[in-house]
């Protein structure tokens, strides 16, 4: 099969470590008689970093370096200045237009960068998923936090066994186009200004529930002390603060390491460990507490998701 498959992540100049550990074993794992893109839409990644990305690429492999900045601009005049946020903001929700910017690809991959792809990511692309707009994963970092169960449930309007993470995506973008599913989104975006906990993952769960193809958990392993390891990972994505970067006895730490060790940035990121000091790691705490007490507000606002859907207002598409 000669078809590229496309990859995309976001990602700035201090997440480029992390993402070159993210590519090394991306491109380790991938079929040698399959041909890949991964195209890192970037902001502020330094020449020199963004060389060492570069430096990851194989034969059936490549690596191309995008600035966020010049797409959004090219998406802005294709769609007539809808694009009213600013911005910085906007770029909280770059997944959600790959679809505009990418019209020649119909189907494709997105992938944070605080991953590892353990196996070939072409197990993910050939997947399935109908018409169905999204494949991804139920989002089991969530799922033992009885207050952010009831944020999903009761702000969102989606059932914890529905919600998923928006680490991991298999795309259908051609779908998605005909849906119109950016305008919809700047449309909900600019008019109701939601509150939430998770901008870019609670969009795209409010509009795409009853259009999502659920994954199986091997594709968006976390780790997660609540719950045993997934024993064949083929991603595994380090969500929130269970960063082997910044704390010992995560879970799937070896395998971060591994990749790690030959991506071209291992001393920036051994670095970055020694020197995690306890008001970060305090910091982490305070952002987990206000992650959840978000949670406990959000859904008595006046405006949500929910009460928008059961109002009659278009929130699913």
């Amino acid at each position: 099969m000669s078809k590229e498959i496309p990859i995309f992540f976001a990602a700035d100049d201090g997440y480029a470590p992390l993402l070159a550990v993210a590519l090394n074993s991306a491109v380790k794992n991938a079929d040698k008689n399959r041909n890949y893109r991964a195209v890192i839409l970037q902001d502020g990644i330094t020449e020199e970093n963004r060389r060492k990305l570069k430096s990851l690429a194989s034969d059936n492999f490549k690596i191309d370096i995008m600035s966020m900045k010049q797409n959004f601009d090219m998406l802005d005049d294709r769609m007539c200045n809808r694009l009213r946020c600013d911005y910085f903001t906007l770029t909280i929700y770059f997944r959600l237009f790959i679809p505009a910017m990418f019209t020649e690809y119909d189907k494709a991959i997105y992938i944070d960068s605080d991953v590892v792809i353990a196996d070939d990511i072409a197990k993910l692309y050939d997947i399935d998923i109908g018409d169905n707009f999204l494949g991804a994963c139920n989002d089991l970092s969530i799922a033992d936090v009885p207050p952010l169960v009831a944020y999903t449930e009761n702000a969102v309007g989606v059932k914890k066994h529905e919600y998923i993470n928006s680490g991991v995506l298999l795309m259908n973008l051609k779908k998605l186009r005909e849906a119109g599913f950016e305008e919809h989104f700047l449309h909900l975006l600019n008019t109701y200004h939601f509150d939430s906990i998770a901008p870019d993952q609670d969009y795209i769960n409010a509009i795409c529930n009853g259009k999502i193809h659920y994954l199986d958990k091997s594709f968006d392993a976390m780790p997660n002390n609540a719950r045993p390891v997934c024993e064949n990972p083929v991603i595994i994505h380090y969500n929130l603060f269970e960063k082997p970067w910044c704390y010992d006895g995560i879970q799937y730490d070896k395998e971060f390491w591994h990749y790690a060790e030959d991506c071209g940035f291992i001393d920036e990121i051994k670095e970055h460990k020694e020197n995690y000091t306890d008001e970060q790691r305090k910091a982490d705490k305070e952002c987990l507490e206000l992650l959840i007490n978000n949670g406990i507000k959000i859904p008595e606002n006046e405006i949500t998701f929910k009460k928008l859907y059961e109002s009659g207002v278009k929130i699913r598409l």
